[in-house]
């Protein structure tokens, strides 16, 4: 039966932790590529997770941005690709534009005074360098789900010669909203044969679910100790200034775009205020606090028992006794008044072996309080700069090009033909700059509707990624379900 979202997630711990490989113990396409890189030694994530590639076997690795994540998949990849045969051989998917170059570069630093070509594609963008590069014969491709749908759509792209497959920040993916492109990616993946690795900074429930459908056994290597295990939680706080502080958490929502999460505040008043506030943005949000109405509060806890309400504001108090399953974050918009306090918030993310993030903003002087009850429970804190209107700008473009891409694919040819009517005036308010003010409109509201509105039921998060459109029909990609199938029965 196939996996999907709804599927209860199974982690599966290795029966034998490989050792760590230094990089003398490199093959020599590996070691070349590290000293055209000038490494002269492996950092962990690289030390760790490379033996399992080379073992062929499925990883989910724990892992951040900046940890040395890229070379850690670009160097077995080396292993993997013939660079006399012109198919695409390695596919590493990305959530975002950036990420996306970032990748590359590494990749054609890695790759050098090789023969292995790579393309690179991302929407927003013209598809002319991308056919050019497919045309070409490139081996190792990295792109966003989206775009890269768009190629196997118009069969630009084949994956019939895959052989690697790796997810990069996988978390993001599914915060993006890539999830149903992902699942239509892998109509396409024939082989039963595909090594498969996810990255990921968390391992939240829904990420570990997605692992199911495209890993095979998949272990889960985490960097946080000597064993292979799950990550916890990842405690993270933000410096923000007192004044317009709810901005502030409306720039670091927008970033970390959480599934579902508690929102904490000490007071009653400022629960109503902050429920308000992130409303008016156009949020899925609802409050909990001792003056709401028996009636009411009974309304909310119904929305947070069916997972309908992405975003619960509530005092301590007010959120005693409330299990919200596969909670993603909790956010402190107030530190708590007590350590213990701060331990009970954050323990309501990372239940059930999954893993969560808690997040704390505070003023300049509450960061050594908060530091002090890191230190009192051992706790690794990280200190991370609030993101600026410029991040904030970059990640909403790329949220909302690849949502209306995505729309677009799902248009059939008379609704194409319907479109265009309005061509000419799309043209005369793009250049008027009077008038940019109607198409910001339309694209906020589009945004709002698609990506703040309350999160779906499970089984129609499914029913969407499963669905075709007409477009879809047309390919006819195979199944990779029998063989999925077979794996599964006949493990190797």
């Amino acid at each position: 039966m196939e996996n999907n979202m709804e599927t209860d997630s199974k982690t599966i711990y290795p029966q034998d932790v490989l050792p760590e490989i230094s990089i003398e113990e490199l093959t020599p396409e590996m070691r070349d590529a590290c000293d055209r890189a000038g490494w002269k030694t492996l950092v962990p994530v690289q030390a760790k997770s490379i033996p399992y590639f080379l073992a062929g076997r499925d990883m989910m690795v724990q892992s951040r941005t900046g940890s040395g994540k890229t070379g850690a998949y670009i160097l077995p990849i080396l292993q993997k690709i013939n660079a006399q045969q012109n198919a695409a051989q390695a596919l590493i998917l990305v959530p975002t534009r950036e990420l996306a170059l970032q990748v590359s570069r590494e990749a054609e630093m890695l790759t050098r005074e090789t023969r292995i070509r790579i393309a690179v594609v991302y929407g927003g963008v013209g598809y002319n360098a991308q056919l050019e590069a497919f045309r070409g014969g490139a081996q190792l491709v990295i792109g966003t789900p989206g775009r890269i749908l768009d190629h196997l759509l118009k069969n630009t792209l084949s994956l019939d010669h895959l052989k690697i497959l790796i997810f990069d920040e996988a978390d993001r993916m599914l915060s993006m909203g890539f999830y149903p492109d992902m699942v239509k990616i892998r109509k396409y993946i024939q082989s039963d044969k595909i090594l498969s690795s996810m990255f990921s900074a968390t391992f939240p429930p829904q990420v570990i679910r997605l692992a199911d459908q495209f890993l095979h056994h998949a272990e889960l290597l985490s960097l946080s100790g000597s064993q292979v295990h799950i990550a916890e939680i990842e405690h993270i706080y933000y410096v923000v200034p007192g004044m317009r502080k709810e901005r502030s958490l409306v720039r670091i929502i927008e970033i970390e775009n959480p599934s579902s999460a508690i929102i904490f505040c000490n007071t009653k008043e400022n629960v109503h205020y902050l429920s308000v506030v992130l409303k008016r943005f156009g949020y899925d949000a609802d409050e909990l606090s001792s003056d709401l109405a028996q009636s009411m509060r009974e309304k909310v806890m119904a929305r947070v028992r069916r997972g309908a309400l992405r975003f619960l504001v509530a005092t301590d108090v007010a959120a005693r006794g409330i299990d919200i399953p596969d909670l993603s974050h909790v956010i402190q918009y107030e530190p708590p008044e007590d350590p213990e306090a701060y331990i009970h918030r954050a323990g309501r993310t990372g239940r059930m072996g999954s893993s969560g993030v808690a997040i704390s903003l505070v003023a300049e002087m509450e960061k050594f309080k908060l530091q002090s009850i890191a230190r009192y429970y051992n706790i690794n804190m990280e200190e991370r700069p609030l993101p600026s209107e410029d991040e904030l700008e970059r990640v909403v473009s790329e949220r909302i090009t690849a949502l209306l891409e995505a729309k677009l694919r799902a248009r059939d040819n008379l609704q194409i033909e319907r479109m265009r009517r309005f061509l000419p005036l799309a043209r005369s308010l793009a250049q008027a700059e009077d008038e940019l003010s109607l198409i910001t409109m339309l694209l906020d509201d589009y945004y709002q509707q698609s990506l703040h509105a309350p999160p779906a039921p499970a089984a129609e998060v499914v029913d969407q990624a499963k669905g075709h459109t007409q477009t879809d029909k047309s390919k006819k990609p195979r199944s990779r379900n029998k063989n999925r199938k077979k794996r599964q029965e006949n493990p190797s």
